[in-house]
């Protein structure tokens, strides 16, 4: 094969012609893919369900509040974000943003982040106080992706594929420009890993907000998670795939079949977590072997998007993006 002159990237990007910028031009991508819409249940879910007001988007739990915190976006510009506190009391709270926000994240000591128009909200969960920050030359800047490194630093991506890296100073100390659009964040330590559903790719920045390896993450990536012994989940759910990579240096390390559209994701110190859409089903997989293995196995509330576990109580949440509410499964790993 002639050499072009620029060399070969070994991953998902697309360079058109020599330049001295890794891409000139927008990603090819691919449409990207959607959770299967949720039949109506014909299976009571699992555990207890609480009612939300309205559909949720994602969630986080807050270690020191024993508490999840489920986010409702709103939208732009007539309905605000909120964040919904279930704690220990029976009595929801919620916090309402000043505006709409794409996506959120926390440092598990009560306080969360949420990504909006311009730079994101940090909110005192316990007081219920939000303080908005405007990233300096970003005002007009859609962004869709939000986490927080274990250095405390922030990460924000953008509608238009530029991931950010902040300084402590809340200034951009790095900008990525190699992906279609940022649609989702995690972060490994001081590692941060960038899904693009469009290009269905998975992308490391290390900790100075660099790119370093992208790999392609099936057919159409929708979901990622980072789990508590440092591994990167992704739903693949028109491939229908749970996919298991390591981080520094991102490897993909195990790819299993899920059927009925997996999509909602998360891990725990000892299982893996993949809801399935089309069945409205939760499935604990324990991945000590090499090869995901069923463990346990409940039926859900309709459209179970959203996972989210409490390692410190063995808890699984399971939060639908239909109004379904919040299902509350204890003791989800099941007997020892």
């Amino acid at each position: 094969m002639r050499s072009t002159g620029c060399g070969m990237l070994a991953v998902l990007l697309v360079v058109s012609g020599c330049s001295s910028k890794l891409m000139d031009t927008t990603p090819a991508t691919v449409k990207a893919a959607t959770a299967a819409a949720s039949p109506a249940p014909t299976t009571a879910p699992a555990g207890q369900v609480l009612a939300l007001r309205s559909p949720a988007q994602s969630a986080i739990f807050d270690t020191s509040l024993a508490s999840l915190v489920v986010f409702t976006p709103g939208t732009d510009p007539e309905i605000a974000a909120t964040l919904t506190l279930l704690g220990p009391s029976a009595t929801p709270r919620t916090v309402t943003l000043p505006g709409p926000a794409t996506a959120i994240a926390g440092d598990g000591h009560g306080v969360a982040y949420a990504s909006t128009r311009g730079g994101f909200f940090t909110v005192d969960l316990a007081a219920g106080t939000v303080t908005p920050t405007v990233i300096t030359g970003e005002a007009d800047t859609d962004f869709t992706a939000i986490a927080r490194r274990a250095d405390g630093r922030l990460v924000l991506g953008s509608a238009t594929g530029v991931a950010f890296t902040l300084g402590a100073d809340l200034a951009v100390n790095a900008r990525s420009e190699i992906f279609a659009r940022v649609d989702a964040i995690v972060t490994e330590g001081d590692n941060a890993v960038v899904l693009d559903r469009g290009q269905t790719s998975v992308t490391a920045l290390n900790p100075q907000g660099s790119p370093e390896q992208a790999l392609r993450a099936g057919l159409g990536a929708t979901t990622i998670a980072a789990d508590p012994v440092g591994r990167v989940l992704v739903a693949d759910t028109r491939g229908g795939q749970l996919l298991v990579f390591g981080v520094d240096p991102l490897i993909e390390r195990q790819a299993y079949p899920v059927g009925e559209s997996p999509y909602g994701i998360v891990g725990s110190k000892t299982l893996v977590w993949v809801s399935t859409t089309a069945d409205n089903v939760v499935v604990g997989y324990d991945l000590a072997t090499g090869i995901p293995v069923e463990k346990v196995r409940y039926p859900t509330v309709q459209q179970p998007n959203t996972l989210v576990f409490d390692d410190a109580s063995g808890t699984l949440y399971v939060v639908s993006a239909s109004g379904a509410g919040v299902q509350v499964i204890r003791d989800a790993a099941g007997p020892a």
